[in-house]
């Protein structure tokens, strides 16, 4: 399988291991790869956003942080 290097936030990464905490996922390499996964369903499923309808969650602020997604 290829590998691949990633940096991400670290409030991503937090909340990656508060799910291998609480028993969702057995370790870090299995939260990412399911993680990413169901983020890629989710895009193809609903298709690339409309530059119009990106700015949408921008205001909301999404908890604070632009870039966090919730599962």
């Amino acid at each position: 399988m290829p590998q691949v290097e990633i940096t991400i936030p670290e409030h991503l990464e937090m909340q990656i291991t508060q799910l291998i905490e609480q028993g969702e996922f057995v370790n870090r390499e299995e939260a990412i790869e399911d993680l990413l996964s169901a983020g890629i369903r989710a895009y193809k499923t609903s298709g690339p956003m409309d530059e119009e309808d990106q700015g949408a969650f921008e205001d909301d602020g999404m908890m604070g942080h632009e870039d966090e997604y919730v599962f």
